[in-house]
């Protein structure tokens, strides 16, 4: 069964966590799960191919349950044309092997968005990932049905709308235990931290395994 409490992490010995790897450095190890995907970061004036032949292979190991994290960033990475063409490669190979995509979106909310509606990919389930915008942006992601995963920075603006059964906790690179960001959650929302961890894990385990 899978067990995901901890949904974004870069933590390659995290226990009971999607752990995102570049593609070409996946090495899979027994009893872990993953997402793999081409950071926007990463990216200069072109793509080799070579990336991509790695990227659709490994979205199709037993071990990968998402595609990401990738996405747009206005403020590093290559141009945005460049990103957003490897963006919708993603959401192609997503919809292709039938898995959600983490979504890594800096001042790119409607650009994201957009790419999934002209791509004619509105059914490809989106989490956006490392979520602290607040509630306008949060009320945008929602609509559109995506999932939102909040890291140990917050704002509980956007944290108090989210409805529970799309919530998701993440530690992405941070020096902080998957627990200690489900305690912090739970604060803001006025629940216990064990309420937390079950509707997160839950709400993991739902979208993953679609």
């Amino acid at each position: 069964m899978i067990d995901i409490l901890d949904f974004h992490t870069h933590h390659p010995e995290a226990t009971a966590a999607l752990i995102s790897v570049d593609p070409r450095q996946f090495a899979p190890q027994p009893g872990k799960w993953y997402s793999v995907g081409i950071h926007p970061w990463d990216t200069g004036e072109d793509i080799p191919a070579t990336d991509l032949q790695s990227l659709e292979r490994c979205a199709r190991h037993p071990q990968v349950l998402a595609i990401g994290e990738t996405g747009l960033d206005k403020l590093r990475g290559g141009d945005i044309e460049v990103q957003t063409a490897l963006f919708v490669r993603h959401l192609q190979l997503a919809h292709s092997v039938g898995k959600p995509v983490v979504v890594h979106s800096v001042r790119a909310t409607q650009q994201v968005l957009q790419c999934r509606q002209d791509a004619g990919l509105t059914s490809v389930p989106l989490a956006i990932h490392g979520m602290r915008a607040g509630e306008r942006m949060a009320r945008i992601w929602l609509d559109a049905g995506c999932y939102l995963s909040f890291g140990p920075r917050f704002n509980s603006s956007a944290l108090l709308i989210t409805p529970l059964d799309r919530l998701l906790i993440e530690t992405d690179d941070d020096a902080i235990t998957i627990q200690e960001v489900a305690a912090l959650v739970a604060q803001a929302l006025g629940l216990s931290t064990q309420a937390v961890i079950t509707t997160a894990a839950e709400n993991a385990r739902r979208l993953l395994t679609k």
